[in-house]
Order: structure tokens, then sequence, then C-alpha cells
């Protein structure tokens, strides 16, 4: 169920085309909101909404943020463009979206003429806080690829909420981005992992491709309860239509729970049972007693019998972000509350640079 409120926007603090962060008063006391302007329109100051309080009410990891079902001072424009493909299908905010596969699009026959990724290197992690490190793992190699972000729907859909996308594409970390499945709001629409792979190799033509999902992820605390298992997915996917996946592991010696200390069990399930296709698999270096857990772990798995384990330095990642300005977290941690989790995925795009 939706726990809805009634709001007043106060102030727009930051407005985008396709998000707008939001001041609001909500039962009296002041909060935050995003709108997402191609669902609900453009909110102004003293507009009049209905929100979605459910994730502040709850605690979850929305940032504190409530969000905007609609609004109740205007209605927005009508939906501009082509297209026909849907995305939210059957909900009340299905959108309308010009997919790079239907035949309105002028990329169409370049999505049906494919016939292979012909051994592009994909970096395929699971959160979100992964991209920055691992497109600053390539660029610090120091060979300038073009790197397409290719985003799933196994955590947020609305591309436009990642602040971290925006900071790369105008650092010039990233040529483009492609929405797949229910995810929207790429430079790229796409139905499917497959032919959104298959958009960034021969639409934005991608050098290496880095596929995660958006912020956010669902978890349980149980195996198989958790939308990071489609790391296996995407791995399958790359390989059979002819690229090189490049596992990130979810590592981390400063996370307190158990299932995610050393090789996180989302990677373990992910790459040991859900992947039926090889790929590498990038190792930070790390310090002995660490690199012992680390190598139990995967000695204790069935991942090193199908993936191909290297070592890379994650450093020059890191280094890279700090020169750029541009901090980075994941789970609120710091590269220095919990290095090795970066400097994964800074490990992974060295070794996407070296096959490129």
């Amino acid at each position: 169920m939706i726990s809805w409120k009634k709001g007043k926007v106060k102030r727009v603090l930051n407005s985008a085309k396709d998000i707008q962060e939001l001041e609001v008063e909500v039962d009296g006391l002041p909060g935050r909101a995003w709108n997402y302007p191609l669902l609900t329109g453009e909110a102004l100051s003293n507009d009049h909404v209905y929100l979605n309080t459910t994730a502040v009410e709850k605690g979850l990891g929305s940032g504190g943020y409530h969000f905007v079902i609609a609004n109740l001072s205007r209605i927005p424009d009508p939906c501009p463009g082509d297209g026909h493909i849907m995305k939210l299908r059957y909900t009340p905010y299905q959108v309308k979206v010009l997919s790079v596969e239907e035949e309105a699009s002028p990329y169409h026959r370049q999505i049906k003429d494919f016939t292979s990724l012909q051994g592009i290197p994909v970096i395929v992690g699971t959160l979100h806080s992964m991209l920055a490190p691992a497109a600053a793992g390539c660029l610090a190699a120091g060979a300038s690829p073009r790197i397409a972000y290719v985003m799933t729907d196994g955590a947020a859909l609305p591309l436009s909420l990642s602040k971290m996308v925006r900071t790369l594409k105008a650092k010039g970390m990233l040529v483009g981005t492609v929405s797949t499945g229910d995810a929207f709001g790429g430079d790229l629409e796409s139905v499917n992992i497959y032919s959104g792979l298959i958009a960034a190799y021969q639409v934005l033509k991608a050098e290496i491709i880095i596929v995660t999902m958006g912020p956010g992820i669902v978890g349980t605390g149980t195996k198989w309860g958790t939308t990071a298992v489609e790391q296996g997915e995407v791995i399958n996917a790359v390989s059979v239509l002819g690229g090189q996946p490049i596992a990130v592991p979810r590592i981390s010696f400063a996370d307190p729970r158990p299932r995610h200390q050393g090789i996180s069990h989302h990677t373990i399930t992910a790459l040991g049972q859900v992947a039926l296709r090889d790929s590498i698999l990038a190792l930070p270096e790390v310090g002995d007693e660490q690199r012992e857990v680390i190598d139990k772990q995967l000695e204790e798995s069935d991942i090193l019998s199908h993936h191909q384990v290297v070592v890379k330095d994650g450093r020059p990642a890191l280094q890279y972000l700090e020169e750029q300005g541009i901090a980075v977290k994941s789970m609120g941690r710091t590269p220095q509350d919990d290095p090795v989790f970066f400097l994964a995925a800074g490990a992974a795009g060295a070794a996407a640079a070296e096959l490129k």
C-alpha cells in the first residue's frame, strides 16, 4: 500500500528536465520531495501536490525524500514525441518512450543489423556506487575509451535520480546512457538488457560498457531474495551477444553484516550459480589477511570453476576520482571507510582498459 499525504511546494530547490528537488510542507512539517516531470509535470512554488510518503515513514533508503504522485494545481502538458513502447506498463504512470528497437526509431536499422559485440569489454556490477570507480579505472589507464552506461531495472527506475550519472556525463567520463526494461530516462531506451547492450555498442559506439542497476538495491537477507542476482543474468547476456563480461565483486571489510563481509553473498550467488557463462572476475590488490579471506571464499564457492580471476591495482581509479573532484560513497561509506569496495570496481575498470 502507498501512504498518501497532501502537501504544498514551498520552494523548488533544484530543477532539471527530468527531475526536480522540492522543499515541501506536509502536515505542517517541512520535508523534501522528488518530482519527475515526465510522470507528473513540472512543479512550481505554492503548488498543492499529493505525495507518496511511504519510504520516509518506513525509514527506507530514499534519502528521506517523498515522491510527488500528482500535482493538484496544474495538469501536465501532453506527452510529445514518437514511440509506442510503454514502460511502467499497466500502472497509472505507464510512460511512452521511443525505444531503439522500434521501427520509428532512427536507430532501428542499426539494432536490426547487429551481429556481435565483437569481444567488447562489459563491466558488470551490482550496486550503482560501482559505476564511478569502474569508469575511473578505465580512464586512469590513459587510453580515454568511449564508455557507455547501461542501467537495468533492478533498483531505481528513473535514471534521472542518479546525481552521479549527471556528474560523470558533465565530466566527459560517459558518452551516453541506455535505460533498459522498465528503467527509463536514458539517452536511449531499450526493451531489455540484450537490446540495451546492442544500443550501447551500435548507437553510442561504446568501446567499454558498464552495466549496473540504478541507485538502491532490493535485499531481504536471504540468498535468492535480492535484485543483485541480475549480475549473473547480465553476464549471460553479454556472453551470448559476443562480449567479454568482467564481473565486479562486491567486497567489504567494513560492513557489519557477516553476509557481506569479504566477498558478499550476492556475488557468490550471482557468479557461482546464476552466471552460466564464463567471465573475468577482477579482484583488487589487498593485504595478505584480506586476500586469505577472499581466496577461502572463492575456493568454497563454485566461482573458480568457470570464471577467470585477475588481480589489478584499483588505486589509480580512486586517484582519478579525487583529481576530478568526484566524491563517492556506498552504503554511506567513503573510500577511506571501506577502501576495498571501491578498489574492486576500479580493478574491473583497469581490466577492461587492458582489453579495449
